[in-house]
């Protein structure tokens, strides 16, 4: 085999970072063809990459093997305040024909990362994509969080309430309740063995917020889940498009998107979450959206059970790596 030589990912080989990127995304599309198909077009896919080349304090390499590109790397920084000294890989960031150009990628690059103050790494990967997924095992990555998709259910379908239970439309009565439910969630996630970084907010602060946006956007559908008269959850239905983080490559095109979920802990186990997870799946349905996405942290092990449960299967998942 032919020695791999790893050079900047400039303008003459973004025409072969677009083509590897199409054809790791049709492969993907034969087992999830709810994803869009337009960036099997390797004109769109190299968009799609030369469009993160603006990222911040960016990293752009790409392995060449007997005049071939055959694999490609791009990094570059989110918002530091919220993910800490970090690189992301995004969904489009990355495609190789075969682990060991990733393997050599990643080595080349992620010295300057951590040399430059950046430890923790992440990177955006097919979930059905093995051969990308052992490399990046292989380099020492983890999973973190998972995209999940599935169908709308039929017309058939109607969400199936416990007694004792209602399920309705949220409205302006139910604003403190909202912001309580917001924090159950920021604040689990702040525990093991989530552990996550995001600064956990006030509930003063998570009430303002929710009085400014108001319940009237016709854009998003909110759901609350009483028990005994008492509101014990929340579920908020969208379109994708209004998912900032299911953008681009990893966006299923059409879908609707269940963008929040929450149940206070002393009513876990009455059913309130899956009603609302139904509900939401009924809404999304009524909505015109032929499937639906969500995504969860896959260490949060009541989220990872509960959205399993419900039939959504895992499309793609984000890895970290945390160097010291």
């Amino acid at each position: 085999m032919a020695r791999l030589e790893i050079r900047s990912l400039d303008e003459d080989l973004l025409d072969g970072a677009g083509r590897l990127l199409a054809e790791r995304h049709r492969a993907q599309r034969r087992r999830e063809p709810a994803l869009d198909e337009a960036f099997e077009d390797p004109t769109v896919a190299r968009q799609a990459v030369a469009s993160l080349l603006t990222a911040d304090s960016v990293t752009s390499l790409g392995a060449v093997r007997g005049g071939d590109l055959v694999g490609y790397l791009v990094g570059g920084s989110r918002d530091v305040d919220r993910w800490g000294p970090n690189v992301w890989i995004e969904g489009a960031g990355h495609a190789a024909v075969d682990g060991e150009a990733v393997r050599t990628l990643y080595a080349a690059a992620s010295g300057d990362w951590v040399a430059s103050g950046r430890p923790l790494h992440h990177v955006i990967v097919p979930a059905t994509d093995e051969v990308l997924l052992d490399a990046w095992f292989s380099m020492g990555f983890g999973r973190q969080h998972v995209h999940g998709l599935r169908d709308v259910p039929g017309h058939d379908f109607s969400p199936a309430v416990p007694a004792g239970l209602l399920i309705r439309t949220a409205d302006t009565d139910d604003l403190a309740a909202l912001a309580s439910l917001d924090l159950v969630l920021a604040t689990h996630q702040a525990a093991a063995p989530v552990f996550s970084r995001a600064r956990v907010p006030t509930f003063e602060e998570t009430l303002a917020e929710l009085e400014a946006e108001g319940l009237a956007d016709p854009r998003f559908a909110t759901f609350v889940a009483e028990y005994d008269g008492r509101v014990v959850g929340s579920a908020v239905g969208c379109a994708i498009d209004e998912s900032s983080e299911h953008a681009g490559i990893v966006r299923p095109a059409g879908a609707g998107f269940l963008g929040f979920a929450a149940v206070l802990a002393d009513a876990r186990g009455v059913g309130a979450g899956r009603a609302l997870g139904e509900t939401v799946l009924a809404w999304a349905r009524d909505a015109g959206h032929e499937t639906i996405v969500t995504d969860w942290r896959s260490t949060n092990v009541e989220s990872n059970r509960a959205w399993l449960a419900l039939g959504f299967r895992p499309i793609f998942h984000r890895l970290q790596r945390a160097i010291g």
